[in-house]
């Protein structure tokens, strides 16, 4: 089975636009926070602003200079956090290197942090505890997989990775008590010895490093679901962490890149803003 993400993330699009239409009134409302000139990160911001276009939420854009100083950008989200009409603030990072990212990430309101990197919401979230936010790729991963029926409770879920954006948070939405998880988390990484024996244990395993095409088939053993959260440019083309074409013949699910996890990422910023719109009122 194919895991398509991108219709997933539809479904769960349509269904946001749903609810927003329904609110009398302001309308949510997020905000994108931009430093540099970075392509790449204005491409994603694109990409999400369509998305809020798209479901009924009003995007706000403050760009500023790649030389701008740590300060004024702490000022501007202290701003955000105040202005009682922006539900959501993103930073888009990576951040210019005289920009300490865990300072910006710590001057957000946690209420506001639809992304889900606040120290607080990671806290809430390692805690199982409601009313935080958690990291939209994360998030989306634990969706898809509901969505596909792919059962988690007692499974051996592997994760190749352990950044704070994906690996870790990942983990702890896995091993929670709810539906949804209920699994038995290993979380794998550069120092990890006999790697592809561990791999090969794994009912699920998902790819999170950001190599291109490092999990082969040898790695994966027969009937396993695999997750691929990476995104790489090789070329001209945009490839996962997995090789596709040698392991999917060996899966019982997998999730192509692009049109897996990708989508599902953008659809979680979205109910993430939906979510704290309704909290707040």
């Amino acid at each position: 089975m194919i895991i398509n993400g991108k219709s997933i993330a539809a479904e769960i699009t349509e269904d946001l636009k749903q609810r927003v239409a329904k609110i009398e009134g302001r309308k949510p409302s997020l905000a994108f926070v931009l430093v540099g000139d970075d392509p790449a990160s204005h491409s994603y911001i694109r990409m999400k602003r369509k998305k809020c276009e798209e479901v009924g939420i009003e995007s706000i854009d403050y760009l500023l200079a790649a030389d701008t100083e740590e300060e004024k950008v702490c000022e501007r989200i202290l701003s955000l956090n105040a202005n009682p009409e922006v539900d959501g603030i993103l930073v888009q990072l990576p951040l210019p290197k005289q920009i300490n990212p865990i300072r910006v990430i710590e001057t957000l309101d946690p209420r506001k942090d639809v992304d889900g990197f606040h120290p607080l919401n990671m806290g809430k979230l390692l805690r199982g505890e409601e009313g935080g936010f958690a990291p939209c790729t994360p998030y989306g991963v634990t969706i898809m997989l509901e969505r596909s029926g792919i059962d988690t409770k007692g499974q051996h879920v592997v994760i190749l990775g352990r950044s704070n954006i994906v690996g870790k948070p990942l983990a702890a939405l896995l091993m929670q008590k709810n539906p949804r998880a209920n699994a038995t988390v290993t979380v794998a990484h550069s120092a990890t010895r006999d790697l592809s024996t561990l791999c090969r244990t794994a009912d699920i395993l998902i790819a999170a490093m950001g190599q291109p095409h490092f999990v082969t088939a040898d790695m994966v053993r027969e009937g396993a679901v695999v997750i691929d959260v990476g995104i790489n440019r090789v070329g001209d083309a945009i490839v996962g962490d997995v090789d596709y074409d040698a392991v999917a013949p060996k899966c019982r699910a997998i999730s192509p890149v692009p049109g897996g996890v990708g989508p599902m990422t953008i659809a979680m910023l979205l109910s993430n803003t939906l979510s704290s719109y309704e909290q707040r009122q």
